[in-house]
């Protein structure tokens, strides 16, 4: 697999930005390896028991200044069931999913923002405190 960028958030509030080719939904860990590291570097494990989310990003620093929309404009059609996921420390994430299951590690939400600097974004449900299904 070749290595995607991504943006780990862990619950602690902790943020590493990084590369994987190991990364999978249903294993508990994965390796990265740090943006300014050696890219001979092995890189760390990481457990997915100790993350938020993980954000499959276009690039690493996006834009601060953009405020990312949290609905579905319409001229854009989704693919899954439309979802609006709040994690335990009040961030709100707005997408659509094609495999949510609760009692699953996680599950990936695809951005209503197609501006979005996210790709994808694997939710970690330990992290979820609710979510709801839009219409």
């Amino acid at each position: 697999m070749e290595p995607v960028k991504v943006i780990m958030r862990f619950i602690n509030g902790r943020l590493i930005k990084g590369y994987t080719s190991d990364f999978y939904p249903n294993k508990p860990l994965f390796r990265v390896r740090p943006a300014d590291a050696d890219p001979v570097d092995a890189g760390i494990e990481v457990f997915v028991k100790e993350l938020k989310a993980v954000f499959f990003v276009k690039d690493f620093t996006g834009n601060p200044d953009y405020q990312e929309r949290k609905d579905f404009d319409g001229t854009r059609q989704s693919v899954g069931r439309k979802m609006e996921v709040t994690f335990s420390d009040g961030e709100v994430l707005v997408g659509s999913t094609m495999g949510h299951d609760a009692k699953r590690p996680g599950f990936f939400l695809y951005p209503a923002d197609p501006e979005s600097n996210a790709l994808r974004v694997f939710v970690v449900s330990s992290a979820v405190s609710s979510y709801r299904y839009l219409k």
